[in-house]
């Protein structure tokens, strides 16, 4: 009669091995073991791999509760060891299949060495990642071949995206706590950079009074900003992007109002200096295009822009399609036109705008710091602005301004005084006229920035120079006093 010898998983080779036809999941149980027979040699070693490794990373159900077990001991301040676990295993069914509480003693007595056991704790991490991918790959096909009635193709896809996404941030071992050895060090390399660059430690926004008092626009940071309709804040905001991509900084801009070739006809007039609206209408002549438009336009071509014109675009399909462009080009700004076109992820279930905004700048919020980058973000005004005899805007003209505020690092607001001079003309002739005239010239194409709050800097205002044809912002050069560049 023949003896059948129960597995163990300890000695026994694995059972895909004497089955090439039969695929299992990829797993290393020597490396597992290898691990478990360090940590209860030597505690230290767990120290090591709990910062990445979690229980639900093992294949093997018995070596998930032991590692679980000796965590929970050693966080407590006490020695993990097959001794100490042994109580905690002695009716476990798990345990008793892979050979009962003498499989503990057997994982010590089989450690070879606690030197390589964060090497074999990345093996079994990274092929928990391997069997996570399989999972999801598996769903996405029975979904795809069997789906709901109320559940598009594109959905299906962008809850795939996101969850391969956070599968990649689990992939990184990095993160949790930093020494503040490191912290310094890295306060110091950035004050470095910022005196060698003149002051300027974050991108540059292409203005010199803007960088001098914003000091660059600093990774990590969410920037706002508002203006009412017609004040430029769109055209300030592509100002900022096409000059921060001549600087060789990677910019995406999604922009949810403005097609991209409208986008990028804006671009083509500022440089070119042919007003947008005869672009627009192709009033121009042979010489300016061959000479002007075509040379402009294959310089543009290979410049660091990226724009997305997805309509009402979702914020978590926005963050998916940023982390791409992070991993594949690296992009070190982010601009988004504007705040409130942007759909929250309960958008149809929840009617709550006010909630949804601040859902909405908490993930832009969090996406500025797990990329590292600026984003800038811009917003829409209240009404309540027009009531007030002075139209500077204000923190608490901000729509859902709570939830705005609170999140946004920065707060600027762009301001034109001409635009709302220009609407109280006289009749002409008049002595009221003269006097409108010459308010009209002295307020001719300036414009304002109105920092109303900087969280590690000064709130003031700049002045900047603005060039309605061709949508153009550039400094402000004042007739008796050339800035220090010139």
């Amino acid at each position: 009669m023949a003896v059948v010898t129960p597995f163990n998983p300890l000695t026994a080779a694995d059972p895909a091995a004497s089955e090439p036809t039969f695929r299992t999941q990829p797993h290393n149980l020597d490396a597992e073991q290898e691990l478990l027979g360090a940590i209860l040699v030597n505690n230290e070693a767990a120290m090591k791999v709990s910062g990445f490794l979690q229980p639900e990373h093992f294949f093997h159900e018995a070596h998930r509760r032991i590692y679980l077990a000796a965590l929970t001991l050693i966080e407590r301040g006490e020695i993990a060891n097959p001794v100490t676990l042994k109580a905690y295993f002695e009716r476990d069914e798990v345990i008793a299949k892979a050979g009962g509480t003498a499989y503990l003693a057997r994982l010590a007595a089989a450690a070879t060495t606690v030197i390589n056991a964060e090497d074999y704790a990345h093996v079994v991490h990274d092929l928990s990642l391997r069997r996570q991918l399989i999972s999801i790959g598996e769903e996405m096909v029975n979904r795809a071949y069997d789906p709901k009635v109320e559940e598009g193709a594109n959905h299906q896809i962008e809850e795939t995206e996101q969850r391969l996404f956070k599968l990649a941030d689990e992939g990184s071992s990095e993160g949790g706590f930093v020494s503040f050895k490191e912290s310094i060090a890295e306060s110091i390399k950035n004050i470095d950079a910022a005196w060698k660059k003149g002051g300027l430690s974050g991108v540059t926004t292409g203005l010199r009074d803007m960088d001098k008092m914003l000091g660059g626009m600093h990774p990590s940071d969410l920037i706002i900003l508002a203006g009412r309709p017609s004040m430029g804040k769109t055209s300030l905001a592509t100002n900022m992007a096409f000059n921060a991509a001549k600087a060789g900084v990677p910019v995406a801009f999604f922009s949810l109002e403005m097609s991209s070739d409208q986008l990028a006809t804006r671009i083509l007039a500022e440089e070119t200096r042919i007003a947008s609206e005869k672009l627009r209408r192709g009033d121009i002549t042979d010489e300016e295009f061959t000479r002007q438009i075509v040379p402009v336009s294959k310089e543009l071509a290979q410049l660091p822009f990226f724009v997305d014109d997805t309509g009402a675009i979702s914020i978590s399909l926005l963050r998916s399609r940023a982390r791409r462009l992070k991993r594949t080009n690296n992009i070190g700004m982010i601009i988004v036109d504007y705040l409130q076109l942007v759909r929250g992820s309960n958008s149809r279930r929840n009617d709550n705008r006010v909630q949804e905004i601040s859902e909405v700048t908490q993930a832009l919020k969090a996406l500025a710091k797990d990329l590292n980058v600026p984003v800038i973000a811009l917003s829409q005004l209240s009404r309540a602005v027009e009531s007030r005899d002075d139209k500077r805007p204000q923190l608490s003209d901000l729509r859902e301004s709570g939830a705005i505020e609170q999140d946004a690092d920065v707060v600027m607001f762009v301001y034109r005084d001409e635009y709302y001079e220009m609407r109280k003309q006289p009749n002409e002739g008049t002595p009221e006229h003269l006097q409108w005239q010459e308010r009209m010239d002295k307020i001719a194409n300036l414009a304002e920035v109105i920092i109303g709050k900087q969280r590690h800097g000064p709130i003031g205002r700049v002045v900047l120079h603005f060039e309605s044809a061709f949508t153009k912002f550039s400094d402000h050069i004042q007739s008796d006093h050339l800035p220090d560049a010139y």
